[in-house]
């Protein structure tokens, strides 16, 4: 079991993190804070470069929290976090299927962040190393997991959608 615990951080936390690099850096093919940032003002998410770099964050930090196993469920309820966001504002109206950018990816995502939260990060994390472990537990990641929706529907909450030009009235 905490092969498999291992595994699943390091695939979901590095996947993630590695979405966050590029919000906040332009790695991996990514468009950076500037262009993550004109995007997300589309989107409603104003301003979007402070937008786009809390979603970097989140991205990378929950990525690299989950992957070390670190902090019990924080890291992978930040992943549960931005994937919510995602999911309500971009990807839930276009269907499940992620080849119609739908929400199969980000769903997936939340859904093994959220399964992990509950494990707790196994043997082979700094929590143990660390002797941290009393962090995880169902408590703790019903806290965290409860305050991360709560934070995603905030956070949606916050869209401000772009002011439709006024034309003069007609004489």
């Amino acid at each position: 079991m905490d092969l498999a615990l291992l595994i699943a951080r390091l695939i979901l936390g590095l996947g993630l993190a590695a979405h966050g690099t590029q919000k906040l850096f332009g790695w991996l093919g990514g468009y950076g804070v500037k262009g993550t940032g004109g995007f997300f003002e589309s989107l409603g998410f104003r301003p979007g470069p402070l937008f786009a770099v809390a979603a970097g964050l989140g991205e990378l930090g929950g990525g690299l929290l989950t992957v070390v196993g670190l902090l019990g469920p924080v890291g992978p309820s930040l992943m549960v976090l931005v994937m919510a966001v995602a999911i309500l504002s971009v990807h839930w109206r276009q269907g499940f299927f992620a080849d119609n950018k739908g929400m199969e990816l980000p769903l997936m995502y939340a859904t093994g962040a959220f399964v992990l939260a509950f494990t707790g990060p196994g043997a082979y994390s700094l929590d143990r190393f660390l002797g941290l472990s009393a962090l995880s537990g169902t408590r703790a990641a019903w806290m965290a997991i409860a305050l991360a929706l709560l934070l995603a529907l905030i956070n949606v909450g916050l869209r401000r959608p772009a002011a439709v030009a006024r034309s003069a009235p007609r004489a």
